[in-house]
């Protein structure tokens, strides 16, 4: 199971419950998750982001960190454990395990 959370941090029209509406509808859904993909291949923390070896660290994310993935300790209810770019697209660190390429 998987899902797709819409969300906008934007004060204006866009952040009502009208814009998020326009951003479900399909000729902007999918441009806008293809755009939130392609961004998620970079991170400003790269390559030490993608490079990161959950097995060596002992920490249970991979490639994500605060500049990428991670989100308010108060608001993550799994505390940013599991998670990495990686498994959904290809990092500049060159897994050949992303979903989507």
């Amino acid at each position: 199971m998987s899902g797709i959370l819409l969300y906008t941090a934007a004060p204006d029209t866009e952040g009502t419950l009208g814009g998020l509406v326009s951003l479900g509808r399909s000729e902007r859904l999918g441009p806008a998750i293809d755009q939130a993909l392609e961004e998620a291949r970079l991170c400003s923390s790269d390559p030490m982001c993608a490079e990161h070896d959950p097995r060596v660290h002992s920490r249970l994310h991979g490639a994500a960190c605060h500049a990428c993935l991670f989100a308010a300790e108060t608001s993550c209810e799994r505390g940013n454990h599991f998670l990495d770019r990686a498994l959904l697209v290809e990092t500049l660190s060159g897994d050949a395990c992303a979903f989507r390429t």
